[in-house]
């Protein structure tokens, strides 16, 4: 028999053609997230797609239910803060959103990405045995050969009567298949597991607890402990960072603290401590340029 090319395996294989990389179980997850007392309402898992967030946003402008998720095995589309694009393979991460409508304070929902900072950090430790870190505003962080690599990142977006939030994760990427030198992924860091199944519901699960939490503290970050959380979990702290600002303004001096807003508070060498809002700030960088 005439073995055949590997474009025909893939082609014939189908969603099977990388038995490393095997898709989603939607059934499964389903089963076991969606329930009638939960946060979550229903879960779609798409073979591809743009963007989940830009998908699950024009679903909630026609009337969504929050608690809606969308899991897409590959975005062609990704987007990051800034509108940033970002790209990996089939099935080597996890790609997906979700849609809130906190009932909680509007001056309080720029919480809501740092929530599910905490949240995704918090469920990878745990579950991939990955000591997780987060680069204020939206980073998550894993140490790759001694070196902090971003691994992932969150970003939220309004969308009808709520926010729309889309979390990426470099799950099985291989040294080869990163987007830039920078980049990172659980099974470089070392992942105790890399199945995705198991991950994803680690995450949404430890995101529906967070945000249980946040809300019965009508979105206080100091009560619902985010503030303290975030905090202790948070790389950029104790470290001198250059923010980069629109018209080429920029801010530099030793970021100390998290304030209730959560905006990142710089101490500067002239002895003012600044905020600085994520919404406000281009770049973070190492004030040495590294």
């Amino acid at each position: 028999m005439t073995p055949q090319p590997p474009e025909n395996r893939d082609k014939d294989a189908g969603r099977w053609s990388d038995l490393g990389r095997p898709p989603l179980n939607a059934t499964a997850l389903r089963r076991a997230l969606v329930r009638p007392d939960g946060l979550w309402t229903g879960l779609d898992v798409v073979p591809a797609t743009g963007s989940t967030n830009t998908d699950l946003a024009a679903r909630a402008a026609k009337g969504e239910d929050e608690g809606a998720v969308l899991v897409a095995e590959e975005q062609s589309a990704a987007r990051g803060r800034l509108d940033r694009s970002w790209s990996a393979p089939p099935r080597s991460g996890l790609f997906f959103s979700v849609f809130l409508t906190p009932r909680v304070p509007l001056e309080r929902w720029g919480w809501l990405p740092l929530l599910a900072g905490v949240a995704t950090a918090t469920a990878l430790s745990r579950t991939a045995g990955v000591d997780t870190a987060l680069k204020w505003p939206n980073d998550l962080l894993v140490t790759v050969d001694g070196q902090e690599r971003k691994t992932g990142g969150i970003l939220a977006e309004r969308a009808g009567s709520g926010v729309v939030i889309g979390i990426g994760l470099n799950v099985s990427l291989t040294a080869e298949e990163l987007p830039v030198p920078a980049a990172g992924s659980l099974a470089l860091a070392g992942a105790q597991s890399t199945d995705r199944d198991p991950l994803l519901r680690a995450v949404l699960r430890s995101l529906e607890q967070w945000y249980g939490r946040w809300q019965d503290a009508d979105g206080d970050p100091v009560r619902s402990r985010l503030q303290e959380t975030y905090a202790a979990g948070c790389a950029t702290l104790g470290r001198s960072v250059r923010a980069e600002l629109p018209g080429d303004q920029e801010i530099t001096g030793e970021a100390v603290a998290i304030d209730g807003d959560g905006r990142l508070v710089l101490a500067t060498a002239d002895g003012v401590q600044q905020p600085v809002g994520a919404g406000d700030i281009i770049h973070l960088r190492p004030a040495d340029g590294s």
